[in-house]
């Protein structure tokens, strides 16, 4: 999770969308048009391993839109394939 983030903060698109699960993964995120966004931290709630290839990441990343601050809560579920994690998807709070 802490990857991904970093990944959100630094627009790597590309190892965002690499480390998404084929299954759920879209075409593009359109990261680069992004300029409005500034991520101002990420704070990780529980990780937790419900079985060998599944796990859930609950968190909060805080950021500022137009210097408007907000937050996204979400509980991700993570699956492990052919030895990595891939993010599945999340329900958003």
């Amino acid at each position: 999770m802490r990857s991904r983030y970093s990944a959100y903060t630094l627009q790597l698109e590309d190892y965002l969308l690499a480390t998404w699960h084929p299954d759920t993964r879209p075409i593009a995120l359109d990261l680069a048009n992004d300029t409005s966004t500034k991520w101002l931290g990420l704070e990780v709630d529980r990780a937790e391993i419900q079985s060998e290839n599944t796990a859930t990441v609950e968190f909060t990343a805080r950021f500022k839109v137009n210097g408007k601050a907000g937050g996204q809560h979400e509980v991700s579920r993570f699956v492990h394939l052919d030895g990595r994690w891939y993010y599945l998807d999340g329900d958003v709070n």
